[in-house]
């Protein structure tokens, strides 16, 4: 098992914590880790585009003049894509835009995550997060004496000082272990995990 620092709030070193080999220090493919963020960003789209084809406009459907005789190009109903307010041709429709990936290359993906942040030294542990107020300026501080940004926290608690906080700090986002994710670990440059939270992450991907 590899061994990372344990910082406090003044970036001090309190002690250690083990991280077991099979969640943080497997091989990463990055093939895996872009179907699951392929995954994650399409299913935010709700697909809730549509238009009216030519059986949908409302509109009669007697033929507007002959067929000869008139000089004009002959012509059916209203309700023609070629005619102003009529149905379109080829228009989007609701659609689905889930991908679906296994449950097993999801939780693979975010061990691989996981295991990228550790290698390229950009996963950090704090014993603790307590702030005594809703107050974005005290945690800015003690990010700022941790030397990060562009960070995403993980904690075990459903902290709203610590949440409430982080939201006007940029390139900052405070989420639960329950709610890890392979897009977001990946979307910030470094990682913060409260100590409590590690042993969570064992629970959920052991």
């Amino acid at each position: 098992m590899a061994a990372v620092d344990v910082l406090n709030s003044a970036g001090a070193k309190v002690s250690e914590v083990e991280l077991p080999d099979e969640i943080f220090s497997i091989p990463v493919k990055t093939s895996v880790l872009h179907e699951v963020v392929r995954s994650q960003l399409v299913s935010k789209r709700v697909g809730t585009a549509a238009s009216k084809t030519r059986g949908m406009v409302s509109g009669s459907t007697r033929k507007l003049f002959r067929q000869k005789g008139t000089g004009n190009a002959r012509a059916g109903s209203v309700k023609s894509p070629l005619r102003k307010g009529g149905g379109v041709i080829f228009g989007p429709s609701p659609r689905s835009y889930e991908i679906k990936v296994p449950k097993k290359v999801r939780k693979l993906a975010l061990k691989m995550a996981l295991s990228a942040k550790f290698s390229d030294s950009q996963l950090f542990v704090v014993d603790a997060l307590e702030l005594e107020e809703i107050k974005t300026k005290a945690l800015a501080n003690v990010l700022s004496t941790l030397k990060l940004n562009d960070l995403l926290i993980v904690s075990d608690a459903d902290d709203a000082k610590l949440a409430l906080s982080s939201r006007n700090i940029p390139d900052v986002k405070v989420i639960k272990t329950e709610g890890l994710n392979v897009y977001d670990i990946l979307k910030f440059k470094n990682l913060l995990l409260v100590e409590s939270s590690i042993e969570n992450i064992k629970g959920r991907l052991s």
